[in-house]
């Protein structure tokens, strides 16, 4: 059967850029690789057909040979073509490079040859609302894993160096040929490192790196809320043999405050008022992370009542409009009566037996004994 043009195998026109093709190949080998379609043979043939056409056009030279000559020019060096010296050319890093990204990769953020970049960690930040919302200076303390100082992180003894790993020849990886596929995986004898330790050092045991717990200052800027992230560039664990350190993630928790509770941009908080004061209206005070504020209550205000302070809330950390208070009345039932003002309050109470002073209640029982008189029993 006659091949089909690299380029409509990879759905890519004839001037792409290495990139485009690198996009288009990812694309079709993550969709057909045999491990995500076991037993799918039509998607084993898709996969091959675009890995041959991704390694010839790939490779410049193969490519300007096939742009000019089409297949006749690559199929001595076609992947596909057999399993000899030829075989599969630089397949073997397009696996390394493409399937690296899809599934992980075999170097863990190692890169070919060079140093790992130390892993990132995370710390989580209790705050008080009042910190999250104004910002703050905090001093944290973080263990983690810092270069040894004795070896600069190399791990070998001073006077010494690790030398060429003799496996590998300093790459960190080995070739492994699995049927037509040439698989790179780590080294057994480096680990990947590359080079080997004949002489440790005596202060991280050849680990190039030692425990230490850093202080650190955390700038918190205003507006900031639970789950919000901070992140400090180089301040993560050391990488090994001297490799750059990752980065620090400062997770912000913010505590229960005692009167108010966040919402976005907006703070709520519950006041508590007498009846005197809720039937006669007038002024009370509220809190507000500013301070006091007068709070103007009308006659006849039932509980529950929420009243909105504007610009009183927070001002995100992300930008917007500064959120609201809202304050929500509570009335409270008198306690520890006197028996002068048990006897005021039942005058008081035998004034109001006509209901319209209290609607609610009314309408409440009227519906009550509709429900009941509906009932048949």
């Amino acid at each position: 059967m006659a091949k089909r043009d690299y380029y409509e195998v990879l759905g890519v026109s004839k001037g792409v850029s290495a990139a485009d093709l690198k996009k288009a190949y990812r694309r079709i080998a993550m969709k057909h690789h045999p491990d995500r379609n076991p037993d799918n043979k039509e998607s084993e043939d898709k996969f091959k057909e675009a890995s041959e056409a991704y390694e010839i056009l790939s490779d410049e030279q193969k490519r300007a040979a096939y742009d000019q000559f089409g297949h006749a020019g690559v199929d001595g060096n076609s992947g596909m073509g057999g399993a000899g010296a030829g075989g599969f050319g630089n397949f073997s890093d397009v696996f390394g490079d493409v399937f690296g990204d899809i599934f992980g990769g075999a170097g863990g953020g190692r890169s070919r040859g060079g140093p790992a970049r130390g892993s990132d960690l995370r710390y989580t930040l209790d705050l008080s609302l009042e910190d999250a919302v104004r910002g703050s200076q905090v001093q944290i303390k973080v263990p983690t894993l810092a270069h040894c100082g004795t070896c600069d992180g190399s791990g070998a003894k001073p006077g010494s160096k690790p030398v060429t790993c003799s496996t590998c020849g300093g790459i960190g990886q080995v070739r492994m040929q699995q049927g037509f596929f040439s698989v790179q995986q780590t080294c057994p004898s480096c680990h990947g490192r590359g080079t080997t330790i004949s002489n440790p050092c005596t202060g991280c045991h050849g680990q190039g790196r030692v425990e230490e717990t850093k202080t650190l200052s955390v700038k918190v800027p205003p507006g900031v809320d639970t789950g919000d992230r901070i992140r400090l560039s180089g301040e993560g664990e050391a990488g090994a043999e001297g490799g750059p350190s990752g980065d620090l993630y400062v997770q912000v928790n913010v505590k229960a405050h005692e009167i108010f509770q966040r919402d976005g941009r907006d703070l709520y908080c519950e006041v508590p008022i007498d009846f005197v004061q809720a039937t006669l209206g007038g002024e009370i005070e509220v809190p507000t992370l500013n301070g006091r504020v007068k709070l103007k209550v009308p006659a006849e205000t039932q509980t529950g009542k929420l009243f909105r302070l504007r610009g009183k809330g927070v001002t995100p950390v992300r930008g917007g409009g500064t959120g609201d208070l809202m304050c929500r009345v509570v009335l409270e039932t008198p306690v520890n009566l006197t028996a002068k003002q048990k006897d005021l309050l039942e005058q008081f109470s035998g004034t109001m037996k006509d209901g319209k002073h209290s609607p609610r209640q009314k309408s409440w029982f009227d519906g009550m004994k509709n429900f009941f008189g509906d009932m048949k029993i």
